[in-house]
């Protein structure tokens, strides 16, 4: 009753004072209590998804990349995606923007009360690891098989060794036509095979994520370098 609490007196001074009727203060302040439970659901629901930082594509800057369509971008945000348990996988270079859309699609979906969760490629396969090495690697599988929405970030970073291949393998298997899957990679698919050390694990890995997915690919310059003027100085030998 925290909103409630703190707007009790403002209310009933504007009461007093005529301003508002009884029921119409009672009503506002209802409206303003659910709003405040509603926004620390939400919070609490965001810190679950583990992800690095909150964006949505309200922030993200279109203009500065145009190779992403835009369009389709906005319609992956109606999660429909999520109801035909479709994959989207986003290929680029560091810094285009792979990372900022994953996270404010799984921003969507957590709205939607969707749950979510966004790990790292390493940080998936690591855990993984140590679950089998712990003997609950059965356990681990059934928490990432059952999300709505899982988010995996900077697959092709680093390569990943077999044991970590064939349990990603394990887990896109489970999830594949049952629930959503969202890459981000900054190596063309075709690569994967050198990802992976293994080019039929890496072909079935890629093979079950992208049967039914949208794949973006974003070219362009890196956010970081955004900022920085050309130097128009190169090569004058100032």
């Amino acid at each position: 009753m925290d909103a409630m609490a703190s707007s009790a007196a403002e209310y009933a001074a504007l009461v007093a004072g005529g301003s508002k009727t009884f029921s119409q203060a009672l009503m506002e302040m209802t409206d303003a209590q659910v709003a405040a439970v509603r926004a620390r659901d939400l919070d609490r629901r965001v810190e679950k998804a583990n992800f690095p930082f909150v964006k949505t594509l309200a922030d993200f800057d279109f203009s500065f990349q145009p190779s992403i369509d835009r369009p389709v971008v906005e319609e992956l945000a109606a999660l429909g995606f999520l109801e035909r348990r479709e994959n989207v996988v986003l290929v680029g270079s560091p810094g285009v923007g792979k990372t900022h859309i994953a996270v404010a699609l799984g921003v969507e979906a957590v709205r939607a009360r969707k749950l979510t969760y966004f790990v790292d490629c390493q940080r998936l396969v690591g855990d993984l690891k140590r679950a089998a090495d712990k003997g609950a690697l059965e356990r681990r599988m059934r928490f990432y098989a059952h999300l709505s929405l899982l988010i995996v970030d900077e697959v092709g970073y680093l390569e990943v060794d077999k044991e970590g291949a064939d349990l990603l393998f394990q887990l896109v298997s489970r999830r594949y036509e049952r629930r959503s899957t969202i890459v981000t990679t900054n190596v063309g698919i075709g690569a994967w095979a050198k990802v992976f050390g293994d080019p039929v694990v890496a072909s079935a890995i890629a093979d079950r994520l992208c049967h039914h997915c949208t794949v973006l690919k974003i070219t362009g310059r890196s956010y970081r370098t955004k900022d920085l003027a050309p130097d128009r100085d190169a090569g004058s030998g100032a």
